[in-house]
């Protein structure tokens, strides 16, 4: 499987040895690798990371290891690459409340880091950032992270008294001549994709004209962003495809694709870019006992007031008293059986879980995710390349998403074969991002 990568690497490693290699180095060394590509797995791989990113990487056998080096043995583990969540919220919510007023330094770097304990390595912020986002981003950027790398939508669009966004943060446009001044202010603070929420939940509130969110995917397309949107109905995800939307940010849940959507989103390279299965999931998991409430691989990153009141019988039984909950139970297995189609129809597809919001807990719900799209007929190995490679290919981050030469080292070190049960990306040893080991 390495030969193709073979030659190449070991010239690299020899140009590394000819010029004294300067800056912190790391040899992990005698792992099985899943690189993310869709490869098989590659028993007794040596990898060397240079100042974060992965110089060499190869059979065990043949590395040599650079005067200095830090060496970290990882014989019998698994490695893959970081995941990538490409739907989420930052930095708003505070054990099950959310308000903009916990948009802080302080909440969103405690978010990141949650994410990276995870090995959740990126993720992308959907619409509800204030512009401190920009600044933290950009310091990213400049450097080498030790949490989890964020991209953003900045101030995704809602429709004016309609769904969606979080009240003082997003703009409200009413008409197509509110568009372009947002767009353009968007554009300025460099977001790193558009997002607008066309939705009506369930009937209870307005939902964005179709005139205003084309307007909103051109005005993304002029300044060269993409555009994503928040969908809960067929007709609308087709309108938006033809409009030439980048992104849908759900699944469609209010009754199976068809094969007319299959066939326009393949034409127009539309990507499934989060099917928010564990988002669905949360919809009416909470009326009784979550299962997963008593592991510690979800209590770890939770407050004992969080745990207690998802415990409260009277806060189960206000969840099923909501006047839609016997209907979530049916979106949810639509959005599975729609994953499924557009997989199987060679739609691109990513993964995404919509955390952030009380009740999506950051970190857990990206593993309950991946066990989800197992469950809706993916295999393992799909799923860990739609959140690994295919996540990158869609944030167009060529420095990410796999593990190859010169990309950085954001990976997660596991104790047991994610392919053979993927809830064994759970058994977490240890996580890299850009070479640097998340505490």
């Amino acid at each position: 499987m390495l030969a193709r990568k073979r030659s190449k690497g070991a010239a690299a490693l020899l140009l590394w040895w000819a010029g004294a290699l300067l800056g912190e180095v790391k040899v992990l060394e005698d792992f099985t690798l899943i690189d993310g590509t869709g490869r098989p797995p590659a028993m007794h791989v040596s990898m060397i990371v240079d100042n974060g990113r992965i110089g060499w990487v190869g059979p065990a056998s043949q590395v040599r290891i650079p005067a200095g080096a830090e060496k970290i043995n990882l014989a019998g583990k698994f490695v893959m690459p970081g995941i990538i969540n490409l739907h989420g919220h930052i930095g708003n919510t505070v054990d099950l409340t959310q308000d903009a007023k916990f948009f802080t330094r302080e909440n969103i770097e405690q978010n990141l880091k949650t994410y990276a304990s995870y090995g959740v390595t990126t993720v992308l912020s959907m619409g509800t950032d204030q512009d401190l986002i920009f600044h933290i981003r950009d310091e990213q950027r400049s450097g080498r992270p030790s949490v989890t790398r964020v991209y953003t939508a900045g101030q995704g669009f809602v429709f004016k008294g309609g769904y969606g966004g979080l009240a003082g943060v997003n703009p409200q446009v009413a008409s197509v001549a509110d568009v372009n001044a947002e767009i353009d202010s968007l554009a300025a603070k460099k977001v790193d994709i558009i997002k607008l929420w066309m939705d009506d939940h369930l009937g209870t509130q307005k939902k964005m004209p179709y005139d205003i969110a084309r307007a909103i995917v051109d005005g993304a397309h002029q300044h060269h962003l993409r555009a994503a949107a928040h969908i809960f109905y067929l007709q609308d995800a087709r309108q938006l495809v033809d409009d030439g939307v980048n992104g849908l940010a759900h699944s469609v849940r209010d009754q199976p694709v068809d094969q007319a959507l299959v066939q326009d989103m393949k034409k127009h390279g539309t990507w499934q870019m989060a099917a928010t299965l564990s988002r669905e999931a949360s919809m009416f998991i909470y009326g009784g006992d979550a299962p997963f409430l008593a592991l510690p691989f979800f209590t770890r990153s939770v407050s004992e007031n969080v745990l207690k009141t998802l415990k409260s019988p009277a806060y189960q039984q206000t969840i099923r008293s909501d006047p839609e909950f016997s209907r979530y139970r049916g979106f949810f297995e639509t959005a599975k059986k729609n994953l499924k189609t557009l997989a199987d129809a060679g739609v691109r597809y990513g993964m995404g879980t919509d955390t952030g919001p009380p009740g999506r807990f950051p970190g857990y719900f990206e593993h309950w995710e991946m066990q989800l799209m197992v469950e809706a007929g993916l295999t393992p190995m799909q799923v860990i390349v739609a959140a690994t490679k295919s996540g990158a290919e869609f944030l167009d981050a060529k420095d990410l998403g796999t593990l190859e030469p010169a990309k950085w080292a954001d990976l997660i070190v596991l104790d047991r074969n994610p392919l053979e049960n993927i809830k064994n990306t759970q058994t977490i040893r240890a996580v890299y991002v850009a070479g640097n080991r998340v505490n």
